[in-house]
């Protein structure tokens, strides 16, 4: 499945030759065909548009999220099925269902969950968060009940010399090993703007873009004795507002709004009465921990998160991703979060609150 065009931008060929050429080795070594289709122009107007718009206007995507969704799971999945007859698809995303790893426990009338992989190091389950119910359901997950390190001893010991030795993939596919303002400067104009310190609105510095910068990231302003960190950006106005402390309160949130959300499988019961919260569990990046949270929703189905400890860096644009126990329940965009003042000076494991709160991003 090809969805990047194999050259970027300057012509230069990237390394999805070698991942073609990899297939291929593994295709021939254990005797089944390899079908090469391209997706690249359903990547380019489902998932690369967005990525661009976002960036544009101050939010930081998530692609894998959207490329899972409308592309692995949505042209792929009608691909397998309407073109070549496929009965199911695999992948080799680390998740599992309650269908089981190569589907052994399907059940026709009754909606898959979506459950965390054995390794919780390499869990993809947030990456899935927006996959819908009908391909999910006909969907092997081989990888799921295996760690990585197992992976690569089988892959050793089936002699796959090609792909066992091979690095994890990691940041986002299309932009391989170049540096992401060189890649982000050919979509995107640098404009320049100020660096603003929070505290005291005083112009630190400037910088090329907002769509260089995200929450929480050092802002690298030469002549600075303190560590300055990226806490809003203002699109309209072209600002970056900078703050000192990688733990500054503008970057700590409890409570955060997000688009309506998907739910994997059936909507749980929510309302926009506080007595009435839907709890779970919450988290928004692959690398950390999940933790507590209350959900209300509105009338337009937007949701109100109220988060059981305070986070750094919620990030308007990514995805709010929602978990009861070791099933994944579906994800929300992210809109917009909140910051509170009486976090300053205090762990980020301080659960109290007030409700002096003002809303950024």
């Amino acid at each position: 499945m090809k969805n990047w065009d194999s050259r970027d931008e300057s012509n230069t060929c990237l390394s999805l030759e070698n991942d073609l050429e990899d297939a291929e080795s593994v295709c021939r070594q254990i005797g089944i065909e390899l079908i090469h289709v391209s997706f690249v122009k359903e990547y380019w107007n489902e998932v690369f548009s967005n990525f661009l718009s976002d960036y544009e206007n101050g939010l930081t995507p998530n692609p894998d999220i959207n490329c899972n969704r409308f592309i692995k799971f949505g042209s792929f999945y009608r691909h397998a099925f309407d073109k070549l007859g496929a009965d199911a698809i695999a992948t080799g995303h680390y998740a599992q269902t309650t269908f089981g790893s190569f589907l052994e426990d399907y059940q026709p009338n009754t909606d898959v969950k979506l459950i965390r992989a054995v390794d919780p190091t390499k869990d993809q389950t947030l990456f899935l968060s927006q996959v819908d119910q009908e391909p999910l359901r006909k969907t092997m997950f081989p990888l799921g009940s295996f760690c990585k390190t197992q992976v690569r001893r089988i892959a050793k010991a089936s002699n796959l010399d090609s792909v066992y030795k091979k690095r994890d993939s990691v940041g986002i596919c299309f932009i391989g090993n170049r540096k992401f303002t060189n890649f982000i400067h050919e979509y995107i104009p640098d404009k320049v703007g100020p660096f603003v310190d929070i505290d005291t609105d005083r112009i630190l510095g400037w910088h090329k873009g907002i769509h260089h910068w995200t929450l929480g990231q050092k802002s690298r302003i030469a002549g600075l004795i303190e560590k300055y960190y990226i806490v809003d950006r203002n699109s309209e106005t072209n600002t970056i507002y900078i703050a000192p402390g990688r733990y500054h309160p503008f970057l700590i949130s409890n409570e955060l709004y997000t688009f309506p959300p998907h739910w994997i499988g059936s909507p749980p019961p929510l309302s926009s009465s506080q007595s009435q919260p839907f709890i779970c569990m919450f988290k928004f990046q692959h690398a950390e921990w999940t933790i507590p949270c209350k959900i209300w929703s509105d009338e337009n189905k937007r949701l109100r998160i109220h988060l059981g400890l305070p986070t750094r860096a919620i990030t308007p644009g990514q995805f709010a991703v929602f978990y009861a126990g070791e099933v994944c329940l579906g994800s929300a965009k992210i809109i917009s979060r909140k910051t509170d003042s009486r976090y300053l000076k205090k762990t980020m494991l301080q659960p109290e609150y007030d409700t002096s709160l003002k809303q950024v991003g």
